[in-house]
């Protein structure tokens, strides 16, 4: 049964006549998506520091926002954190709240990226800034007052899809030449309902394709103004579910919901990862739609869920990983 507060919330958007995201520009969307987030955000929680950076990327200045919680101290471990928003909207804006709950909840620091974005920068242009973002951070993480040693990578939808490819990439890539020699290790990888198969066949695709937030022919809206030739859906670097080598990551947690399009792959994505070894832990909030996380003033299960990653982010950097 779709959680009651999930239900209203679906019919007060039906009542008040909030237009699909795929029949608006991505300029309309993306206006629409950072004005609403204050009917369903909580209050931003305080911080010790929140500063707006900017990493070297191959294309010119990424932006971040780096979060430190109270109380203030160094050397704290980090999560990089990637938004969701289909690869076409959503900003630092839009999940500020969020990475605040993170940091706060976790007693970490969290640095937020600002990946470019289709239509106007196509796909690998967002994997190629959340990696470069990645390595900037470890290889600045001393004069950030940061623990390059305990390094996470997270995010939602799109970004829970970016989090999973820069986990590949830093694997791949086990020494980092920026840091002066020393190793670039993600000791954990936070998956909230994460996209990872661009082909969309999965059944949760036709169950949940209408009707719960996220619709079939709004994934289509992200897929193509993000993908230039469908060929590349199979592009581990689109797709990590197709990765050849799934082995050797850090630990997992991903989450998924229950009337959500993005369901199974979630799921199957967390499958791959066990059977290749890795310690990847699945939790499904079945009663809720997706993009809920971030929703804690109208949806209880939303607090609840963003308590799990706190502890479970807490307890990876206490363990080393």
């Amino acid at each position: 049964m779709l959680h009651p507060e999930a239900r209203a919330l679906l019919d007060l958007m039906t009542e008040r006549g909030v237009p699909p995201t795929h029949t608006l520009s991505p300029a309309e969307a993306r206006r629409l998506y950072r004005d609403r987030r204050t009917f369903t955000q909580p209050d931003p929680v305080g911080m010790a520091d929140v500063v707006d950076v900017a990493a070297e990327g191959p294309h010119g200045p990424i932006p971040l926002r780096l979060y430190k919680p109270l109380p203030a101290s160094d050397a704290l471990p980090v999560l990089v954190y990637f938004h969701g928003g289909g690869w076409v909207i959503g900003d630092l804006d839009t999940h500020d709240t969020l990475c605040r709950d993170l940091a706060h909840g976790a007693g970490c620091a969290v640095v937020a990226v600002d990946y470019r974005m289709g239509p106007e920068h196509r796909f690998p242009a967002a994997v190629d800034d959340a990696f470069a973002a990645l390595r900037w951070v470890h290889a600045e993480a001393g004069r950030l007052g940061l623990d390059a040693s305990r390094i996470a990578v997270g995010g939602d939808s799109a970004g829970g899809n970016l989090a999973a490819v820069t986990a590949l990439m830093a694997r791949d890539h086990e020494r980092d030449s920026a840091a002066n020699g020393s190793a670039l290790q993600v000791m954990f990888q936070l998956l909230i309902y994460p996209a990872t198969d661009m082909r969309r066949g999965q059944p949760s695709h036709t169950t949940n394709g209408q009707g719960y937030l996220l619709t079939r022919d709004t994934m289509a809206y992200f897929h193509d103004h993000y993908i230039a030739d469908p060929q590349q859906d199979t592009d581990w670097r689109a797709s990590p579910l197709l990765a050849p080598d799934l082995s050797g990551l850090p630990r997992a947690l991903v989450i998924t919901a229950g009337y959500d399009p993005l369901r199974d792959e979630g799921l199957d994505y967390a499958d791959a990862l066990s059977r290749a070894g890795n310690v990847a832990s699945h939790v499904c909030f079945e009663r809720q739609i997706h993009g809920f996380v971030p929703m804690g003033r109208v949806l209880t299960e939303a607090r609840t869920a963003v308590a799990l990653c706190c502890a479970e982010l807490s307890r990876a950097f206490a363990a080393g990983g």
